[in-house]
């Protein structure tokens, strides 16, 4: 593909003026074609609602567009971050946006099955691993609250199993606004909360049911003790990198101000090579991919505490297996969004790359999954446990929600077959009788994982 420079102004003569350090700078970024909306011609997603013309020139746009002005076309990954979580003015700082009221649902607010079910996951691993006298529940990204709550309300169902086990809650969480909804959710502050805003540790509490909850900004800050972490759509917001296969190579996808219109953005293809290239795999056969350097740092992270301490984590995320290229979207009260238009009004999100993932665990763990959402719920007894509670119903409205959340769930044209489980655990949770085999001369026969195989109870 062939770099288009912008068209350089004639002084009298005919002769093109010396451009600009700035336009120079522009000049050596791919631009927009006449016929097309962006040199780079990848989906446009959108509402199909909102003219361009009419959008909003949000603060975020206006601080996007400065910003550009100054220093050049942004990567796509340093578009999201700023749009989602810069501190002013970040789409996730400030607001809840989540449920029926906000930009998109998740599967605990849809059943509570979905929590209690992931509860029941990391007791039997726990169970599995030789039931330590100590566990902390790490969660990404916590949204509401809601999905710990489910959690907490199993190990509390089950206390008889647990309570000779020091039990603590750690939530990893930049948001403000939804810090402060899942205090409300875990703790209904009838303990006052400690709070630090200068502290790695910036709040802390008692849940409802006695155990200490603390909340962090970043997962470096969490004690490395024998953990349990859940990630639930969280590495499918962190910021990818996009790249185009071109004549010339792989070229990454900029995002940068239409020069037809100044408050408008658009998609072009850098000029040349860019750092972040180096996370293309050297046989890659996709002619787009999506890298995301920061969901590496993370797994690497969890894999090398999980190694030293123990523990496991369990990931749900709609994805792929390295086979999809250009996932990157937005939604808006529950649609699809341009994520051009109305920048710090809408969610952003890219299907995350679970052979990514599994590569960056290098071999430190040993990985399971990705699975379908519908096999993993399915081998988690999600059948049994609606039975259980239609049973209990009595209320035809309750028993309709129940049975509507379900279909939400499992159905695979819904979120059965869009969401995916992968999980991290020590290599010596699949080879725990290795010692005993290996004296027979036999093969290791992996352990059986909850989820990943049928649960069953011992």
């Amino acid at each position: 593909m062939t770099v288009i420079p912008t068209p350089g102004r004639l002084a009298a003569g005919g002769q093109v003026r010396h451009a600009t350090p700035r336009q120079r700078r522009r000049q050596a970024v791919a631009r927009c074609g006449a016929s097309g909306p962006c040199l780079w011609g990848g989906k446009h997603f959108s509402s199909g609602k909102e003219p361009v013309e009419n959008s909003p020139a949000t603060p975020m746009l206006q601080h996007l567009v400065y910003k550009i002005k100054s220093t050049g076309p942004i990567t796509v990954a340093e578009y999201m971050k700023e749009v989602l979580t810069n501190p002013v003015k970040g789409y996730y700082v400030h607001r809840d946006m989540l449920g029926e009221k906000g930009d998109f649902i998740t599967s605990p607010e849809i059943s509570q099955i979905f929590g209690e079910l992931l509860g029941i996951w990391f007791i039997s691993e726990w169970m599995a691993t030789g039931k330590s006298a100590t566990f902390q529940l790490v969660e990404l990204g916590p949204g509401r609250g809601t999905l710990a709550g489910d959690i907490l309300r199993v190990f509390s169902q089950l206390g008889s199993v647990l309570k000779k086990c020091d039990i603590s809650i750690h939530l990893v969480e930049v948001s403000q606004k939804l810090s402060e909804i899942q205090a409300l959710t875990l703790t209904e502050e009838k303990v006052p909360l400690e709070r630090d805003a200068e502290s790695p540790v910036y709040m802390k509490g008692v849940t409802k049911s006695g155990i200490p909850v603390s909340w962090y900004r970043d997962l470096q800050d969490v004690p490395k003790e024998h953990s349990f972490y859940v990630a639930h759509e969280f590495f499918d917001v962190l910021p990818v990198h996009k790249f185009q296969k071109t004549p010339q190579g792989w070229r990454e996808v900029l995002i940068d101000i239409d020069p037809q219109v100044s408050d408008k953005l658009r998609f072009v293809l850098a000029p040349c090579a860019t750092p972040a290239e180096a996370f293309i795999q050297h046989d890659e056969t996709r002619d787009h991919v999506e890298v995301c350097p920061e969901a590496g740092v993370i797994i690497q992270e969890l894999s090398q505490r999980i190694a030293l301490t123990g523990g496991a984590a369990l990931i749900a995320d709609y994805g792929h297996d390295g086979t999809k290229t250009d996932t990157f979207r937005g939604f808006c009260g529950h649609k699809l969004h341009d994520v051009l238009i109305a920048p710090g009004t809408a969610d952003l999100t890219a299907d995350v790359d679970f052979s990514y993932l599994r590569r960056m665990a290098q071999g430190t763990v040993a990985s399971l999954g990705p699975i379908k959402q519908q096999t993993f719920l399915k081998n988690m007894g999600i059948d049994v446990r609606l039975k259980v509670l239609l049973d209990k119903s009595t209320e035809p409205s309750l028993r309709q929600q129940l049975l509507q959340g379900y279909d939400m769930l499992m159905n695979p044209k819904k979120m059965g077959e869009r969401f995916n489980f992968f999980a991290l655990l020590p290599h010596q949770r699949l080879h725990a009788r290795s010692h005993e085999i290996n004296a027979n001369h036999s093969k290791p026969s992996p352990s059986p994982v909850a989820g990943f195989s049928e649960l069953t109870w011992q």
